[in-house]
């Protein structure tokens, strides 16, 4: 991670803080690591976001329905989804710095590093050929990309092998043949690599030991799963269908860092496409692209996102890819996208003994579904959403403010209603005018400090719209109304102010665009 990078990062978490979005968490304990609280403001987007990918999921598609499953599953759940046995990361010791590491994860960044020299090669070329400056070819000619790429597909290969056929002493000779050092002292004194599983336990009932054991879920998919017939019966389902659900998992990373991207406790939201064997290429090649648009529609800015192909594909997946999203600390995974086959529905049909088919009356036949998966992690989003609306700006008189530039349909408060002053009728007006769009939008009043201030701390918190009460309001009752972004202001009867924010501010302006 650049400085410049780093430096974001920290704002960010900063700004965070400040403003109400995240806590870390038994602060006043000195905290507990890899855990955070959202914050008043921070739950209130957390809800907004949830809001829109669930009513792009299951309100807009006929055939997709959602659930809510328990967090606590029968223990012979994750022995037949084979997180029992296989759920397991590379872990590797520092042994000067006493740090701890994913191996995996150490070479994926050393491999970043070369493509942010491509990155700055290709940056270069362009600023010198301007508008004759051809990428493709560029890339295909020029001998110092050629030599990074050749170093890149050398290490991934590498890498692939040696996780497919479980050797973990070539993670580690990889490590030490590419001279990876610790980040934090610099040293190259590593332990072996050795498995670790990701999985939290706990005792079921007042006996603790094996018969009681059971986990706290590493992932929502499972849910589902066991669920399928349950929803497919109950909802007279046809294939292709889909399960939606948004739920907290549980994850022992060896590693948990920068800030909420990598949690021990953390939000899925993901749903499960059954489909006709066969059929399940086409069905994954359309969800990677709807799923592309509903994060574009965001308007974070489409450059920001890039599909990455996994070089290392899961047992059960006969295709798999993330999208991925430009972070303060580089592109990292936001979403992955998975054709899963029917491995999961086979494994549980054999550890429970019960069938899970669907019944074909157009074939006459019962077959196990397919299934395509999309997976997001919403504290993810939430990061990416919050780091690429935190603006800082110089103004046209020379002052500075900070905003969050969250679109309005997300925004955790929609407006601010800010009486000039703090006499002659004005504060009872804003509490009318409070009254009428309580209904309807999380609005706050605020009468403390200058107008221009309140203004700013308005723009911190990312409030789309500023309500100004002033002497002409209780004239002819019009309110001036301020847009955060461009700070254009505009008077408008309080009559129409309901429906004009409502229609600014509603998750149509987003959903349309799918």
């Amino acid at each position: 991670m650049s400085q410049s990078e780093d430096n974001l990062l920290k704002k960010v978490i900063a700004h965070a803080k400040e403003y109400g979005y995240v806590f870390p968490s038994s602060e006043i304990y000195d905290g507990l690591s890899a855990t955070y609280d959202y914050g008043q403001y921070g739950v209130e987007l957390k809800n907004h976001l949830k809001q829109y990918w669930w009513q792009a999921m299951v309100r807009m598609n006929e055939n997709i329905v959602g659930i809510d499953a328990a967090i606590f599953m029968h223990p012979t759940t994750w022995k037949a989804s084979g997180h029992v046995d296989a759920f397991n990361d590379p872990l590797i010791d520092n042994k000067d710095s006493k740090k701890r590491y994913r191996a995996d994860q150490l070479i994926e960044e050393y491999v970043s590093k070369i493509e942010n020299k491509i990155a700055k090669e290709e940056g270069k070329a362009a600023k010198r050929f301007g508008d004759a400056f051809d990428l493709d070819q560029f890339r295909g000619t020029n001998p110092r990309v050629l030599q990074y790429q050749s170093q890149i597909d050398s290490i991934n290969q590498k890498l692939k092998e040696s996780i497919e056929q479980g050797a973990l002493q070539d993670l580690k000779a990889l490590i030490e043949e590419l001279g990876i050092a610790d980040p934090v002292s610099g040293s190259r004194n590593w332990t072996d690599v050795r498995q670790f599983n990701l999985m939290f336990s706990t005792e079921l009932g007042s006996v603790a030991g094996e018969s009681g054991k059971i986990y706290l879920r590493p992932e929502t998919a499972q849910g589902i799963f066991v669920n399928f017939l349950n929803v497919q019966k109950t909802g007279r389902m046809r294939i292709p269908f889909g399960i939606a659900q948004i739920g907290k998992a549980f994850r022992n990373e060896i590693i948990a860092r920068q800030f909420i991207f990598r949690m021990r406790e953390f939000e899925q939201m993901e749903m499960q496409f059954f489909v006709k064997p066969g059929e399940e290429l086409d069905w994954y090649q359309e969800w990677k692209e709807k799923r592309m648009k509903w994060h574009q529609a965001l308007g974070l800015g489409s450059e920001n996102y890039r599909f990455h192909d996994h070089l290392n594909l899961a047992h059960y997946a006969n295709a798999a890819c993330d999208i991925e999203f430009k972070f303060p600390m580089g592109f990292k995974e936001l979403e992955g996208i998975h054709s899963r086959t029917d491995f999961d529905l086979k494994a549980h049909e054999q550890h429970s003994g019960k069938k899970l088919q669907f019944f074909d009356p157009s074939e006459d036949k019962s077959y196990v579904p397919y299934v395509i998966e999309t997976s997001i992690g919403l504290d993810r989003l939430f990061l990416a959403l919050l780091s690429k609306s935190y603006t800082e700006e110089t103004l046209e008189d020379g002052s500075e403010r900070t905003v969050l530039k969250i679109p309005a349909p997300l925004a955790p408060v929609k407006a601010a209603i800010l009486p000039l002053v703090n006499k002659d009728g004005l504060p009872e007006k804003a509490r009318q005018v409070f009254d009428q769009l309580k209904y309807h939008l999380l609005c706050q009043i605020d009468f403390k400090d200058a107008i221009g201030r309140r203004y700013r701390r308005q723009d911190a918190i990312g409030t789309p719209f500023g309500i100004t009460i002033d002497h002409q309001t209780l004239e002819d009752d019009t309110v001036t109304l301020r847009d955060r972004d461009s700070m254009v202001q505009e008077r408008v009867q309080i009559t129409q102010l309901t429906s004009v924010l409502l229609e600014k501010c509603s998750l149509q302006q987003l959903l349309k665009q799918l």
